[in-house]
């Protein structure tokens, strides 16, 4: 098997003839099914839960509130803000506040409409501006200052002057209006738990470790008595990196009920989950100088991160950092801002942090070289940063095929004859993008390996390969055999 080479996957026949097993095909006797209740609010207080009304409505097994779950998870560390039923405090529309375990589905639907919630509602940020503009409305406790989930300000070299003195400059602002996943497969998790306290848990996750992590502390039980199965996934992109509360749910319930217990999200739940890409304003200024080579480069942006963490840490940081290759900047300084707002939380979706920003700035260097009457691949050319060098900021790149990349396309897309003469409506463009799928720096802090693998020879000769890589179709299980 070597580059370029077709070969079937080995999951292929399975999902094809409908024998492959995703987590909602998972069954078990006596297995229960749970629903959550979600806030109606954006942001309320909660005085009260009640649940008996719900306990007791025929069919159902088994109730569950936020006391009982009372430890705060999340993917890193030191911003651990969720908590998988809300005990005090709903944060949008959509957060989860109870949970009914029932013997089918449309009985737990039907029990969540007795819980009895009695809120407070108070005002809401909805937008990442109202948040930077009302820190008095506080939207999750955990923000040191005001609603800021992050701020990162870095400057590479004297920005200022190398806008002054530069032959063509270009100010935009930019808005992405945000996007979310929808995955063809809902999110799904089942437990069960045996006679002994051990834990299995199947979830449509796409890094089952993130989950095996999480519920050990949080229920409080020895990572030995936890396991974890991926099944196989029906599309994640990202969206189904995190922990969510259904994971949590159904393995306390499993542990309280003694019996199996599913839940899987309805469409609309999804978007709820939500951890989409993030909504940014961007500020953007480029400058060129008389050869038409990047000066400098100023990135202001404003994240609109929703109501909890998740991974808005990072991408704050990536917002700024992998916007400085395949092109040489002589200065740069970036600015970024992620928000806490009363909507469901973003995550990391396909290159999480790093698009919005690439977007805005790869049309300003079009405006600015159209200024210096500058092809758009020429002034990519020109700017091209090489092999075996740093960026300003600091980023080593070793090989580099962007440059033979572009003259393919040049070629292949019939540049010079089409650019520009397609007629009203219709256009040829170009851009340029980089991004990091592997760093030595642990980008997402934790007290699990980075990244490991260990092989296995026995004196049979034959090779046992056991490694952390979560296949979510890209055929990491096919090249693993």
């Amino acid at each position: 098997m070597s580059i370029g080479d077709r070969f079937p996957k080995v999951d292929g026949p399975a999902k094809a003839d409908g024998s492959g097993l995703y987590a909602d095909d998972i069954s078990f006797p006596r297995m229960l099914h749970a629903k959550i209740l979600r806030s109606p609010h954006a942001n309320a207080r909660i005085r009260s839960i009640d649940v008996s009304a719900a306990l007791a409505y025929p069919g159902v097994v088994s109730t569950l509130v936020g006391d009982e779950l009372p430890v705060k998870y999340g993917v890193i560390p030191w911003t651990q803000d969720e908590q998988a039923l809300a005990t005090d405090h709903v944060r949008f529309v959509g957060d989860e506040v109870a949970c009914v375990a029932a013997l089918d589905e449309r009985t737990a639907e039907e029990a969540l409409k007795l819980v009895r919630v009695d809120y407070e509602v108070l005002p809401a940020v909805l937008t990442p501006e109202d948040a930077l503009a009302h820190p008095e409305i506080k939207v999750n406790e955990r923000a040191k200052i005001g609603n800021i989930t992050k701020h990162v300000n870095l400057q590479f070299g004297d920005v200022d002057a190398a806008v002054a003195q530069a032959a063509a400059v270009t100010h935009e602002k930019y808005l992405y209006a945000g996007s979310t996943h929808v995955p063809i497969e809902p999110h799904c998790a089942v437990a069960r738990a045996d006679a002994d306290g051990n834990l299995t848990v199947w979830s449509s996750t796409q890094i089952p470790h993130y989950v095996h992590r999480e519920l050990s502390r949080v229920l409080g039980l020895p990572p030995a008595k936890v396991r974890v199965i991926q099944p196989l996934l029906g599309g994640a992109f990202g969206g189904k990196s995190d922990p969510f509360a259904l994971e949590f749910c159904v393995a306390k319930l499993a542990l309280k009920t003694g019996r199996p217990v599913k839940i899987l999200y309805t469409r609309e739940e999804v978007f709820y989950a939500h951890r989409g890409r993030h909504p940014m304003n961007m500020e953007v200024t480029v400058a060129l100088d008389r050869d038409g080579r990047i000066s400098a480069v100023d990135n202001k942006i404003l994240i609109d991160g929703g109501a909890y963490a998740s991974f808005g840490l990072v991408t704050a940081y990536y917002a700024g950092q992998l916007l400085t290759g395949p092109y040489r900047f002589g200065t740069y300084r970036f600015d970024s801002y992620r928000m806490y707002t009363n909507k469901p939380p973003c995550g990391p979706k396909r290159g999480h942090g790093s698009v919005q920003p690439r977007f805005a700035f790869e049309v300003a260097l079009d405006e600015a070289a159209e200024k210096m009457r500058i092809d758009p691949i020429e002034v990519r050319r020109r700017n091209f940063i090489g092999e075996q060098v740093e960026t300003v900021n600091g980023q080593r790149i070793t090989s580099n095929g962007f440059l033979k990349c572009l003259d393919l396309v040049e070629e292949a897309s019939g540049w010079r004859e089409r650019h520009g003469k397609l007629g009203p409506g219709r256009g040829l463009g170009v851009a340029g993008s980089m991004y990091i799928s592997g760093t030595a720096y642990p980008v997402y802090p934790n007290e699990m390996p980075q990244s490991g693998i260990l092989v296995k020879l026995d004196r049979s000769g034959r090779v046992t390969v056991f490694s952390g890589a979560s296949d979510i179709g890209q055929g990491v299980n096919t090249l693993l055999c």
